[in-house]
């Protein structure tokens, strides 16, 4: 016979946590508290914002934010007359607008949270949260940035499908080096770009810091004379540029060129199934397409034989015709060479063999403008039980979330500069 023993348990001790659980909303202090506790989490992901000219949210003021650029002034080369007050100058200033966008998410919890504290649940889901807020808001600034007009490679290539030779050990991969980063330099200076605290910023992925930091050139941080202020990420610096390192750097992954199901491949390719004639722009495939592939497929870029091409025209297999891909003319002329039986086609956004691309963007200062996560940024949002009212008549769910309104802005072209290269690693997928 089974003895039942019986525990005196006080329910007093849930008093707090129920009222907090059905309470209409939390105490002004405790929002505080969450607000800030969101914005501690979402800052350390905020590693492309750091060195952004930054601008409140404007309240009240529609949803246009406006950042400034100055002119430098010319040189001042008329030589002042004995006891002539001169014209002087002023300051030129262009306003660059741009729009602001709401972004946002939340975590749904369960009635549960009467029986459990809802602190340690509310407090996980926000450091969630505001961890996802941080990387999203992030990467919305590292768009715009690897968007920008000046481009430089390692070594003499000229295009980004060149970057790659193809596996890792290939001599014709171009990897980021001590030597481009100094190009980068060189760049800026000659635009007369200002430093930021006295050097220019790389913002690289560590993929690519792999192949920088063993090159014989590099800078360690120990080596450094300061390292207390150093930014966050911050893992050397080499010819006044101080080396930032980030999982979510830009990285250039080209998609499959067919979606299929149950793929298992990080790259589907294509293949070419006979020998081009010297003038052929239409290239017969040894894989069969459907309507929606061959529809996707127009205005993909590819690469055949290491040259890039566009793709104009697919078709698709009806059971009397092979699929086939007619190619846009481009500089390089296909020739049977390109064509050979066989052949493999390869995705044309990154590099040879489907290969990724890394940007280096390497930045100055007032190169371009952010929005705060403070002053109307950045806010956490929490609904407790039964406030969802018809939609929650039995009071079974609250929700955690955060909600923010964001821009970036590219201010100066001339203050920023995106290194394009290939690492030894290549996992194929996007960050």
């Amino acid at each position: 016979m089974k003895t039942i023993e019986i525990m005196d348990i006080d329910l007093r001790m849930f008093d707090e946590v129920i009222n907090l659980t059905t309470s209409p909303g939390l105490s002004d202090a405790m929002k505080t508290f969450y607000s800030d506790y969101l914005i501690d989490n979402a800052e350390p992901e905020l590693v492309h914002d750091q060195w952004a000219q930054t601008h409140d949210i404007p309240k009240n003021g529609g949803k246009t934010i406006e950042f400034r650029k100055y002119s430098p002034l010319a040189k001042a080369l008329t030589p002042l007359s004995e006891g002539v007050t001169p014209d002087g100058n002023s300051l030129s200033v262009s306003v660059i607008t741009a729009t602001i966008e709401q972004f946002g998410d939340y975590i749904k919890v369960s009635d549960i949270l009467q029986l459990s504290a809802i602190d340690n649940q509310l407090m996980m889901a926000t450091e969630l949260l505001g961890s996802q807020a941080g990387r999203t808001l992030d990467t919305i600034t590292r768009e715009v940035l690897a968007g920008g007009n000046n481009r430089i490679f390692p070594g003499s290539v000229l295009a980004r499908h060149q970057l790659v030779g193809g596996s890792s050990t290939a001599t014709n991969n171009h990897y980021l080096n001590v030597d481009a980063i100094k190009k980068a330099a060189r760049f800026l200076k000659v635009m007369n770009a200002a430093k930021i605290d006295g050097d220019y910023v790389a913002i690289i992925h560590p993929d690519v810091a792999y192949d920088l930091t063993n090159d014989t050139a590099w800078m360690d941080p120990h080596k450094y004379v300061d390292t207390e202020n150093m930014y966050n990420g911050e893992i050397g610096k080499i010819h006044g540029v101080r080396v930032v390192e980030t999982t979510e750097a830009k990285k250039f992954v080209a998609p499959p060129l067919i979606a299929a199901a149950g793929e298992t491949a990080a790259v589907r390719n294509l293949s070419i199934a006979a020998t081009l004639q010297s003038a052929g722009k239409t290239v017969t495939l040894n894989e069969t397409l459907t309507e929606a592939q061959a529809t996707a497929l127009v205005g993909r870029k590819i690469i055949l034989a290491n040259k890039q091409y566009t793709i104009k025209s697919a078709t698709a297999t009806d059971g009397q015709t092979a699929a086939s891909l007619t190619v846009a003319d481009t500089d390089d002329n296909i020739s049977t060479t390109d064509g050979a039986k066989d052949a493999v086609i390869y995705p044309g956004e990154a590099g040879a063999e489907g290969r990724d691309v890394y940007a280096v963007v390497v930045l100055a200062k007032n190169a371009y403008g952010t929005t705060k996560l403070t002053g109307g940024g950045l806010e956490h949002i929490y609904k407790p039980l039964g406030s969802g009212g018809s939609s929650d008549p039995l009071n079974q769910r609250a929700t955690v979330g955060w909600k923010a309104t964001k821009v970036a802005k590219r201010l100066v072209e001339e203050f920023m500069v995106r290194i394009e290269c290939t690492s030894t690693f290549n996992d194929n997928e996007p960050n």
